[in-house]
């Protein structure tokens, strides 16, 4: 089994956007930060990027930022939601009253 290392990060705090450079180029997840709720807004890539366990990669990243800062995760981009669905262990982050 090919394991794939966690992707670098940076949290471009203006644009309210994680940040990650790839050969195909550079792949953003747009955030809200609210209450202490962070709300995973969208997922960015270039068109010719199709690697599914980095973006998975990139969300657990993103995720354990979260539990880090002590936020609650919105997921409200599909990609998002379907990661939760297929991880049980992270749906702990989600806040009460959101079902999945």
């Amino acid at each position: 089994m090919e394991t794939i290392a966690s992707p670098e990060i940076k949290d471009n705090t203006f644009a309210r956007q994680f940040e990650t450079t790839t050969p195909e180029g550079i792949i953003t997840v747009e955030y809200s930060i609210q209450e202490r709720k962070i709300f995973l807004t969208k997922i960015n890539t270039p068109e010719t990027f199709n690697n599914e366990k980095f973006i998975d990669n990139l969300i657990k990243t993103i995720l354990e930022n979260a539990i880090e800062q002590r936020l609650k995760v919105v997921p409200t981009y599909p990609r998002i939601v379907q990661f939760f669905k297929k991880n049980i262990s992270y749906k702990e982050l989600l806040p009460p009253g959101i079902r999945i």
